[in-house]
């Protein structure tokens, strides 16, 4: 009966996750919850969680990284791809993958591709090139590179605290780069190669600010009754007008179109996003081709006003903004700044329609907001302005001190000085002591819903172990494969976890997964570690998804990807993961 217990609670929180129905947190907590009244596991066993050294390592090294963003240690980074990249498409892409994949294999990747989400526009914008080409590429690589070390991502840390609770060795800072740093270095390889080929162009609209010495602008626009654009293909239409005119999108009941990607025959009550110098615009309002959707607004009215400018806020995972309502939110941050409209998953939402619309990591906000008061919203540290290539950054000076101490970090875990949480604890209270963050910004920096939903995932995973649903589980997973060598079990066990970490995040997927690997491996009599280390690099081949890794998310609005471009790109990108862990696993950790 438990098991039939353990298991409902399982499905249901799978498809709650999935779903994201409640946020992930809220569903987190009601695992606990349900867990404990209905009797499944005691309280002091679905608390576990928030007592393992684990959660604290994660929570510890949120800060560490932020504090070497906010130091402006990482800062060289910025003008280094600008001065050698020079608006070539391959050098810039090089240069990407190289650095975020460094950067990445040391630090939470989500603050290294937040900040090269911002550069990588920024270059994009002065060169004209499309960012849908370095986007997703820098994303996935960030993930590769994550799984090349220990701390190069949450899963790793999590799988070596459960290794440790089982009486196995923990996992060392530098275990996992036998086989992390050549597929990383091989994946980079295919995304350089094949990238450009299998990504779209779609160019953002947001950035430019310069054109063959005049300014252009942004506008959000209406096609009214008998509209001549009524009919006519929208790339076509402006195309042959003016190169100066820019059509980006096309929203239409909710959906967005991509007049570069299709063919687009404009309707009347579409709106259109169009970037065009000021004598353009006011041409196409004058002819009533077009109409501003909100005449009787005081900032629609201006939309080549220079003392205006129309920007994309993007929502980033640390933001409060996650979860509240946004006129209501948008109001608190600055009472000047006018909402145009959201896109959320390639679904637009017009100003109008989001009164009531919660905002969710990865929306992208169109607001118009005086010139004067984009500093506000820069400083408030809520949102991001895609536009811009880099925060201010604060305490510069203190930039040598935040490497040296993040430096000594690794090298005290990697030579056995101190465990791993000894030595980020140690780095996060001098990071504090000497300026390199303050106080209150360590408390920012930490992902408190990513926290929770590690908590109530290793809940769940210890009630699978106790009720004996892990063994029925393992049992059910090796009856086709029964007598069939441990590296073939090996190899469906990490498909297994790479399918389920598409739809979860990778830390869910390696606390439930954990007591299936131990029970497998038991039940084959061979030694476990091949597949906990399994474990590692399965979680975290989540490409063909955006919803698999939170960096997915974030490039998917400013990449104008849609859910078929993860597919395309991630898939063979998965298969290899999946291919060579399979083959070398084995032979570097033999059972």
């Amino acid at each position: 009966m438990a098991i039939i217990a353990v298991t409902l609670i399982l499905f249901a929180a799978i498809i709650l996750l999935v779903s994201e129905k409640f946020s992930t947190d809220l569903t987190a907590i009601g695992i606990i919850v349900v867990l404990m009244v209905a009797g499944i596991i005691t309280p002091s066993e679905a608390l576990i969680g928030f007592s393992n050294p684990a959660i604290v390592t994660v929570a510890v090294l949120f800060v560490v990284s932020r504090a070497l963003v906010r130091s402006g240690a990482l800062d060289f980074i910025t003008a280094s791809v600008m001065k050698f990249s020079k608006g070539n498409p391959k050098r810039l892409l090089f240069l990407s993958l190289f650095l975020v994949g460094g950067f990445s294999s040391f630090l939470n990747n989500t603050p290294v591709v937040v900040l090269f989400i911002s550069i990588t526009i920024a270059v994009c914008s002065e060169y004209s090139l499309s960012p849908s080409k370095f986007l997703m590429p820098i994303s996935f690589v960030s993930i590769l590179a994550g799984t090349s070390t220990l701390i190069g991502t949450s899963t790793n840390i999590i799988v070596s605290d459960l290794a440790v609770q089982n009486g196995m060795a923990p996992i060392a800072m530098f275990e996992l780069s036998a086989l992390g740093i050549p597929m990383a270095m091989a994946g980079a390889v295919f995304l350089y190669f094949f990238s450009s080929r299998m990504l779209p162009a779609h160019k953002e609209p947001i950035g430019e600010v310069k054109n063959r010495g005049k300014n252009r602008y942004i506008s959000d626009l209406i096609i009214p009754e008998n509209s001549p654009l009524v009919g006519q293909n929208a790339a076509q239409f402006f195309e042959e007008r003016s190169s100066d005119i820019e059509l980006f999108q096309v929203f239409r009941n909710y959906a967005i179109l991509d007049p570069v990607r299709d063919r687009v025959i404009l309707r009347q009550g579409d709106e259109i996003l169009v970037k065009a110098s000021a004598q353009h615009l006011t041409q196409i309002l004058d002819s009533r081709h077009a109409v501003l959707p909100h005449e009787d607004s005081e900032s629609a009215t201006r939309p080549h006003d220079s003392n205006f400018r129309i920007v994309e806020l993007l929502v980033h995972p640390n933001s409060n903004a996650v979860g509240q309502s946004l006129n209501r939110f948008i109001a608190s941050l600055d009472a000047h700044i006018k909402v145009l409209g959201v896109n959320r998953h390639w679904k637009h939402y017009p100003a109008g329609k989001v009164r009531n619309l919660r905002l969710a990591l990865g929306d992208i906000i169109l607001v118009q907001s005086p010139l004067d008061h984009l500093e506000q919203i820069r400083s408030a540290e809520e949102l991001i302005v895609i536009e811009d290539v880099h925060k201010s950054i604060v305490n510069r000076k203190k930039a040598p001190l935040a490497m040296g101490i993040f430096l000594m970090m690794i090298l005290a875990t990697t030579f056995g000085v101190a465990d791993i949480l000894v030595s980020a604890m140690t780095a996060m209270l001098l990071m504090i002591l000497t300026g390199c963050i303050s106080l209150r910004e360590a408390y920012r920096s930490i992902d408190s819903k990513v926290l929770i939903l590690i908590i109530g995932t290793i809940a769940l995973g210890n009630a699978l172990s106790i009720t004996g649903a892990a063994d029925l589980y393992t049992r059910i997973l090796l009856k086709p494969l029964v007598g069939m060598s441990p590296y073939i079990v090996l190899s469906a066990f990490i498909l297994l976890t790479s399918l389920l970490s598409l739809f979860l995040s990778n830390n869910s997927t390696a606390v439930l997964l954990m007591p299936i690997a131990l029970s497998t491996a038991a039940a084959l009599n061979v030694d476990p570690r091949a597949f906990v280390i399994g474990l590692c690099f399965g979680a975290s081949a989540c490409y063909a998804t955006p919803i698999g890794y939170q960096t997915n998310l974030l490039v998917y609005g400013p990449g104008g990807y849609v859910f078929k471009d993860y597919l395309k790109l991630g898939i063979p990108l998965s298969l290899g993961v999946w291919i060579v862990s399979s083959l070398v696993i084995p032979l570097l950790w033999p059972f």
